[in-house]
């Protein structure tokens, strides 16, 4: 059965040569695609630092719904300093 994590013990032998390399094929693509995506949009390092930020400082007891609550409300948490002023006219 599946564990809390939602998944079992993975056994790798199960998967033929073949479908091993393809595994790792793909791997490698969504890390290249990730790192591609996270390079080209600067303000996620931004979101994920303001919110680390108050984690840190205000050390909630349930941080999954501190986590809900804060990128629910996000207009409302994001820290003023990082906004950029508007340049509409």
């Amino acid at each position: 059965m599946a564990g809390k994590g939602g998944l079992s013990k993975l056994d790798v032998g199960v998967l033929s040569t073949e479908q091993q390399e393809k595994l790792r094929q793909f791997k490698i693509k969504t890390r290249i695609d990730n790192e591609k995506y996270l390079r080209s949009h600067p303000e996620v390092e931004l979101l994920i630092g303001d919110f680390l930020r108050d984690v840190l400082l205000k050390r909630p007891v349930d941080v999954r719904e501190f986590a809900a609550d804060h990128f629910t409300n996000l207009q409302a948490n994001v820290d003023p300093k990082t906004e950029r002023p508007s340049t509409v006219e």
